[in-house]
């Protein structure tokens, strides 16, 4: 199972909602949960549904991906997308008896309750991010056990596909976050071979030089279709960033004094690599925000319609960013990091 991958269920009225509340449920219970943790994921994805269907005219979109501890599933992700009225005030319309649509105004707020993690993001005519975290009993992770880089990401596969070519992972260790960032060529279960090699490779070496791994990876994978690649290194030790990237891979540093984007070399790591690829490093700031994403995610994006986006979780940033300039013509993946407070 990739644990990163969210599995996307379209909601566009209230005939889907037994289909997706089944699959929910069987995904919840494949990874451990209790039937009253169950229950709980039950009644959040109902509630949600219920929204969707209530304040949207197309309905909407959840994305749900088990959360993956250090050494076994601890929780289940749900982030609900919608492109209806959006919300002047959501945080008022959590409380119990507010709403907009003459109902008992109880929805958010229950949600709100049973979610280990909550928070949501709306504004006016442009839709709303809803993320709910719910963690089997004793599983939460507590604050002393988070690490200091926070790092998370929307990935979603093609339309129609099962298997995703786009994939990521993480390697944390002391005050060094190094990221693996890939899109293997094309899409489907080739793709998806392609960067499953990449990021086994990239795990039996993590903590060489991110232009020394992509050597690596690039033998590694030859026989596969191939791809493009980023490895970043946050060091939070000496504030910088180090990254090489080959391909498509974008990103941008996004800070209050504006945005900066990342560089990559051309090339298809597998196949034809340029002979010379150096590290690149660039000054590090706590309240920088990283974003990489491959290219399921339109290159044009721009967050100036959403100033306070930034204050949310980082899934939240990655749905927004997912939500508002995803193609829908292939994978996509979208990662967002910053340094915790």
């Amino acid at each position: 199972m990739d644990y990163n991958l969210h599995v996307r269920f379209e909601l566009q009225d209230r005939s889907f909602l037994n289909i997706v509340k089944r699959d929910i449920t069987k995904l919840a219970e494949s990874v451990g949960f209790s039937e009253v943790d169950a229950g709980k994921l039950n009644i959040v994805v109902a509630e949600l549904a219920s929204n969707l269907i209530k304040h949207t005219s197309k309905g909407g979109e959840l994305l749900v991906k088990p959360i993956k501890g250090e050494n076994q599933v601890t929780g289940i992700e749900i982030i609900c997308l919608d492109a209806g009225p959006g919300m002047i005030d959501p945080r008022r319309m959590m409380e119990d008896g507010i709403s907009t649509f003459g109902s008992k105004g109880e929805g958010l707020g229950a949600i709100q309750r049973l979610s280990d993690e909550f928070d949501i993001y709306s504004r006016r005519d442009s839709g709303t991010v809803l993320l709910s975290r719910l963690y089997k009993k004793g599983h939460q992770p507590k604050p002393s056990e988070r690490k200091r880089f926070d790092l998370n990401a929307v990935q979603v596969a093609k339309p129609g596909e099962t298997h995703c070519g786009d994939g990521w992972t993480k390697v944390q260790h002391q005050e060094v976050c190094r990221i693996l960032t890939v899109d293997g060529l094309g899409h489907g279960e080739n793709a998806h071979q392609a960067t499953s090699a990449a990021i086994t490779s990239f795990q039996k070496q993590p903590y060489s030089s991110p232009a020394s791994q992509i050597r690596q990876i690039h033998s590694d994978i030859v026989r596969t279709r191939g791809g493009v690649i980023n490895i970043a290194n946050i060091d939070l030790r000496n504030n910088t960033l180090t990254y090489c990237g080959i391909g498509n891979i974008s990103g941008r540093i996004l800070s209050t004094e504006g945005s900066r984007s990342i560089i990559a070399y051309n090339g298809i790591v597998g196949h034809n690599l340029p002979n010379t690829i150096h590290d690149h490093q660039l000054p590090w700031n706590h309240t920088n925000v990283l974003v990489l994403h491959s290219d399921g995610l339109k290159s044009r994006w721009d967050l100036s319609k959403h100033p306070d986006l930034l204050n949310h979780d980082t899934s939240v940033i990655a749905a927004v960013l997912y939500k508002e300039w995803t193609r829908k013509t292939d994978d996509t993946l979208v990662l967002v990091g910053r340094t915790r407070p």
